[in-house]
């Protein structure tokens, strides 16, 4: 059987991995598939039934309900299905993840990797470094799946989500109200949905949570950015004191192996703010249903099982979809099916690194050009650093700038005036006798001190000038970090992953792999 579709060799690591045209033809094929087997019509055209395609399932992290659906779905598939037992393996002698997943594709022909980590950003990291592995050793470059990565996102889970509630809604796009309860600020399930959620043109998020639980603001604001209405609210008990009450409520568990002792300390009142009680029966909306990504607390639950038997209970159905998504999930990964997408695909971001604009030299003397009172004649004048901001940033950006370039020679520096304003003022480093600037060293301090300006001081006059913008990303340098010690590029994670941060704002970096935001001073490690 051909497996040419356009999603071959494709990864999952995050929801936006899938465009809303690919969501959604996951979610329609995967309703193709889901009836046609209920109602035993011909499934053959979702097949692989090539043991020559291999399915491994890394979960470093217990799972239940993930790791059983994708072996199950890879057994429907015809796919060969091995399970690497993390608790036995190499990993125990300090292998990294990359060289782990590099022996096991060595034993395979094509292939499809399934990893639960602990660390975050890992499918991220694994798709770029085997994009080049696979030229190197010829073979076809692997898919890898993201099957919950820390805090960070579980994108499969997000997928059968938004399957069930498609499934409640009647397949209707146009409108979701859903009320998101429990452990949201350690739960990955509910920070997907800042994008998931996205399939649906008016969407209405309620987040319940009492304050040491919830929902990273990081998350809210994307929401927010994505056109979501969302309202905040500390209990179950208030928020059904209001009218507005959504017919599709999401809960999860309180991830104790996640908290610190201060959160511990208050379990109790934390598990009464979201645990659904037998007397908020009569102020729910008529069809409401409840959703859970399981597992339950048996000895806690925020669904108690009095609750099972009732029409509320969703998340039954729920988790049997999560077999039938990841089916369809591999089938389109292994190119088997995908042939008949009609729509625009994810697009990975292009970046241009411009941000290095050689201008006009000025012929005039400058007086600040200086070593003490001495002009300088031969030389670099590093100037406008952090123009405009307050007095004591600009000492920090010039500490910064002469400790990450190594700027330890006979040179001065100070704050000055700047010629646009009397209360403006701008930073200047003087290096006397340094004729030549390294294109790397060039970019460096265009992420240190962008809007400065480098000048190539020439028999005591201006011979090249360099205006320097905020880059578009920061990456390959030594000095900079993500501060998430859970990101796989995290420097004592020892996974021999560089750091590198896309701009998000004018002075906001996310990390390309954990996804986590820092502030521009925030990525140096000075």
């Amino acid at each position: 059987m051909t497996r040419t579709g356009p999603f071959k060799g494709r990864t999952i690591s995050v929801v936006n991995d899938f465009s809303l045209d690919e969501q959604r033809y996951l979610y329609r094929k995967t309703r193709e598939l889901k009836e046609a087997a209920l109602s035993g019509s011909d499934v053959s055209k979702f097949r692989i039934n090539d043991l020559d395609y291999q399915v491994y399932l890394i979960f470093m992290e217990n799972s239940t309900r993930t790791r059983e659906s994708f072996r199950n779905a890879g057994k429907f598939l015809g796919a060969r299905v091995n399970v690497f037992d993390a608790a036995t393996s190499s990993f125990n002698k300090n292998e990294s993840i990359t060289d782990a997943v590099k022996m096991l594709f060595g034993y395979s022909g094509e292939s499809c990797f399934v990893l639960r980590t602990k660390l975050e950003g890992v499918c991220t990291w694994l798709d770029e470094a085997f994009t080049e592995y696979a030229q190197i050793t010829g073979k076809p470059k692997p898919s890898f799946i993201n099957a919950g990565d820390g805090k960070h996102e579980h994108p499969t889970q997000e997928f059968l989500d938004e399957f069930s509630f498609l499934e409640q809604l009647g397949w209707n796009e146009d409108h979701i109200h859903i009320a998101m309860v429990g452990d949201l600020y350690h739960g990955r399930t509910v920070h997907s949905k800042a994008d998931g959620l996205r399939i649906f043109r008016n969407v209405e998020v309620d987040l319940i949570a009492p304050e040491l639980l919830s929902m990273p603001s990081y998350y809210v604001e994307k929401m927010k950015a994505n056109g979501f209405q969302v309202r905040i609210f500390d209990s179950i008990e208030e928020y059904l004191a209001q009218a507005r009450v959504a017919p599709i409520w999401y809960f999860t568990r309180l991830q104790l192996e996640r908290m610190g002792e201060a959160v511990l300390e208050r379990t109790p009142y934390l598990r009464q703010a979201v645990t659904f009680r037998k007397d908020f029966l009569g102020k729910l909306p008529d069809g409401c249903r409840f959703y859970h990504p399981l597992p339950r607390d048996r000895n806690f639950p925020t669904i108690p099982f009095f609750l099972d038997e009732l029409p509320l209970n969703g998340w039954d159905g729920q988790s049997i979809n999560g077999y039938w998504t990841r089916i369809t999930e591999i089938a389109m990964l292994a190119g088997r099916i995908g042939e008949d997408f009609e729509g625009e695909h994810a697009r990975r971001p292009k970046f241009v690194d411009d941000f290095v604009h050689e201008a006009q030299a000025q012929e005039k003397r400058k007086p600040e050009y200086k070593v003490g009172i001495k002009p300088v004649e031969e030389g670099i004048v590093i100037d406008h650093i952090a123009t405009g901001k307050p007095v004591g940033e600009i000492w920090d950006t010039i500490d910064a700038v002469r400790k990450i370039l190594k700027l330890d020679v006979r040179s001065s520096h100070g704050v000055y005036h700047s010629n646009r304003g009397p209360d403006i003022f701008k930073g200047i480093i003087s290096l006397p006798d340094i004729i030549s600037f390294g294109e790397k060293d060039l970019k460096k301090l265009a992420a240190i001190a962008p809007g400065c300006t480098l000048n190539l001081i020439r028999h005591a006059h201006v011979a090249k000038k360099y205006r320097l913008s905020m880059p578009p990303r920061i990456y390959g340098f030594d000095e900079i970090s993500c501060k998430n010690e859970n990101c796989i590029s995290f420097p004592a994670n020892n996974e021999g992953v560089l750091t590198e941060f896309i701009r998000k704002g004018e002075t906001t970096f996310v990390c390309k792999y954990c996804e986590r935001e820092h502030k521009f001073r925030d990525i140096w490690d000075v």
